[in-house]
């Protein structure tokens, strides 16, 4: 799987390829966006508010893998010292911090009509933000610290104590009590959510998943070029 990651395999990757990821993502968002505003049905507690767990959760969903994939990494580059994945882990974390404040925000307008406030000190939403400053905090190591080695342990070293924070954002409305409703959609049961509501669901995270990926593709082949370009000029 990761041998399709190679930095030759991405480099070569073609300008078509990247617009027809796009135009396969806006296509799938376009459904996606009709059914949750259209034809999904509002509900009978929140009303209409109920459709921006159409954005919310996907973008959830997406800050949540990337930093899992970042942590994974983290721990895979200290100990087997695989060259590109730095690389890789240093592509995602820009989407993973954008998807995380997308979360954030959309849940602070859907906690208004549903808890009358826009934010709460809530277990979820305050681990929520806890892994934004993660994201930036790592973010931030690459962008200020100009040595690659130094930058890179760093980085990886933040990211693996991030990974503890995952299990305290997915375990949060069980351990504590909180204002945030229970997950409808869980990987060990079958979802509590109704089909007319969990289609759209699927196709808008379906949609922004590809987006998330595609831009991945684009971060991470810059990277690989200005990398090449760096080992040419100190080859010189």
């Amino acid at each position: 799987m990761l041998k399709k990651f190679f930095p030759n395999r991405i480099i070569s990757i073609s300008n078509k390829l990247i617009t027809g990821l796009l135009l396969i993502m806006i296509l799938i968002l376009i459904v996606g966006i009709i059914f949750s505003l259209f034809i999904s049905p509002i509900d009978h507690i929140q009303g209409h508010s109920v459709r921006i767990m159409y954005v919310h959760v996907p973008s959830s969903f997406i800050a949540l893998g990337c930093f899992a994939f970042i942590g994974i990494a983290s721990i895979s580059i200290l100990i087997f010292k695989i060259k590109y994945l730095p690389l890789i882990a240093k592509s995602l974390a820009p989407i993973g911090i954008v998807f995380t404040l997308v979360s954030i925000i959309t849940g602070s307008l859907w906690g208004k009509p549903t808890w009358g406030v826009w934010w709460a000190w809530d277990a979820r939403l305050t681990s929520m933000l806890i892994l934004f400053f993660f994201y930036a905090a790592y973010i931030l190591v690459w962008k200020y610290i100009h040595n690659y080695e130094k930058a890179k342990k760093i980085s990886s070293i933040i990211a693996i104590i991030g990974l503890f924070n995952l299990p305290v954002i997915k375990y949060s409305v069980d351990w504590w009590s909180t204002l945030h409703q229970p997950s409808s959609i869980t990987f060990t049961s079958a979802p509590t959510i109704h089909y007319s509501m969990l289609i759209p669901l699927l196709i808008m995270l379906i949609g922004l998943a590809i987006y998330a990926f595609t831009i991945f593709l684009i971060r991470y082949k810059t990277e690989l070029m200005k990398l090449k370009i760096n080992n040419k000029k100190n080859n010189k």
